[in-house]
């Protein structure tokens, strides 16, 4: 009994020594100013690049808390629009969701994307925006649907070969879970209006300019957890850090 005891208690010691890293590196990386944009845009910062290192190396609930800790200390070192830090809950979602798709819960992923894009489409003003707009989280839903439904979840692993394309996809789908987020505060919930107070012209505008920037910031943090994910998870392996979901 005592083994036991110790054993989880040193489990315990490392996911709060990885909790306490990662929350000083998402507040890090929260504090930086990101790619300009029109308003407190997607991501203002760089928060986007540790969203899918996080969920890769903590569990769901862990990785949720390191994020939240960490854009909340970063939002109040490099402040921004009034109303961001609302916005940036999507970023302790994204980190959580990729946890989840490193576990094998794509089907619970694929029904907050169903939810989420069901809710967008059901509000009327989202009828006024370009359909096209969000092409990029459209194709993210065609992936999780299609991986949700794969006889056996390994056989994709077989198929891409690399690990690292595993590591892509999913920090890939992580991130358009924070936005489809941010998207559900903005259009279903109305903030566009009652934060805001946007008309339908400067709706279509930020749409446009965000088919452009979201996809390449996105492509920016997929591309970073391609090259650096395989270290991360190597070293945690060989430190004998790696931590059960």
């Amino acid at each position: 009994m005592v083994r036991i005891k110790d054993r989880f208690t040193m489990r315990d010691r490392r996911l709060v020594a990885l909790i306490t890293v990662f929350t000083a590196l998402n507040a890090t990386f929260d504090s930086l100013p990101g790619i300009p944009q029109l308003i407190s845009g997607v991501w203002y910062s760089w928060i986007f690049i540790m969203e899918p290192l996080t969920g890769l190396v903590l569990p769901p609930y862990a990785a949720y808390i390191s994020t939240l800790l960490g854009v909340i200390v970063g939002h109040n070192v490099y402040q921004r629009g009034e109303y961001e830090l609302l916005f940036a809950l999507g970023a302790p979602l994204g980190a959580a969701v990729y946890s989840l798709l490193k576990n094998g819960k794509y089907r619970t992923v694929l029904l907050y994307y169903a939810l989420s894009l069901l809710s967008y489409f059901a509000t009327p003003v989202s009828w006024d925006l370009p359909l096209w707009g969000m092409w990029n989280t459209y194709i993210a839903f065609i992936i999780i649907l299609v991986l949700s439904f794969l006889p056996e979840k390994r056989i994709y692993v077989e198929i891409l070969s690399r690990k690292r394309i595993i590591y892509a996809l999913n920090a890939y789908l992580c991130l358009e879970s924070d936005i489809l987020f941010r998207i559900f505060l903005f259009i279903p919930c109305g903030t566009y209006s009652s934060l805001y107070s946007f008309s339908i012209e400067t709706l279509r505008i930020i749409w446009l300019a965000g088919a452009m920037v979201t996809p390449a910031q996105v492509l920016i943090a997929t591309l970073f957890t391609f090259m650096l994910a395989p270290y991360v998870s190597r070293v945690l392996g060989e430190l004998g850090l790696e931590l059960e979901a």
